[in-house]
């Protein structure tokens, strides 16, 4: 029988995202850690009823029950990644548009605003996480999550992520988490992405 869970393809090449992130970076953060988190999920799912729930489900089944922690940890690391690697795009950056442009002047009085606070939110994160850009009660924000902590359980709907664990950079720029940020959102952020999870969210 073939695992419950697979590793999704990459949305692009290997080295489309040189040099912000390398091949060699994609290579061991996508093919090793990614793939482990999903190998991980399917062993401790095997021949269970959650087994047989879609990954989103499992994640909030699993959320806040200390006996599940391994299941979130890594049910919850595979949907992240997943949504990272979408999040980026060759060729990305710049500013939104449409809907998401105004949302975002809304929320920050500008996407210069934004893009400091944001950048500022992914930095100082403590240890390892994700920064994200969530829609919840009409408006859009910023949220910080540790670990695999992830928006889907807390009611927010995610739009756009950059992950902070020092696997995501560290080949690249070593301890220059603000460095890797800053080329995250000036030249892979995939706007296109995060609108159409806003538009998805409003029908």
């Amino acid at each position: 029988m073939a695992p419950r869970h697979e590793l999704p393809p990459l949305p692009y090449g290997a080295a489309d995202l040189d040099p912000y992130v390398s091949s060699r970076t994609v290579d061991f953060h996508y093919g090793k850690h990614h793939r482990t988190y999903v190998d991980n999920t399917n062993k401790l799912i095997a021949d269970s009823p959650l087994a047989e729930l879609e990954l989103e489900e499992l994640i909030r089944q699993s959320a806040g029950h200390p006996e599940r922690a391994g299941i979130f940890n890594n049910a919850a690391q595979v949907w992240n990644h997943t949504f990272y690697w979408n999040s980026m795009r060759p060729k990305g950056g710049g500013t939104p548009s449409g809907d998401l442009k105004a949302r975002v002047e809304q929320a920050f009085g500008s996407f210069e605003a934004f893009s400091k606070e944001f950048a500022t939110q992914a930095t100082t994160l403590f240890g390892s996480g994700w920064c994200w850009l969530v829609a919840e009660g009409g408006t859009i924000k910023i949220v910080r999550t540790s670990n695999a902590d992830t928006p889907i359980v807390r009611g927010q709907l995610p739009l756009l992520t950059v992950d902070v664990w020092e696997h995501a950079y560290y080949l690249d720029f070593q301890n220059r988490r603000a460095d890797y940020v800053a080329q995250w959102l000036s030249s892979l952020a995939n706007w296109e992405f995060a609108a159409g999870n806003l538009a998805r969210a409003s029908r």
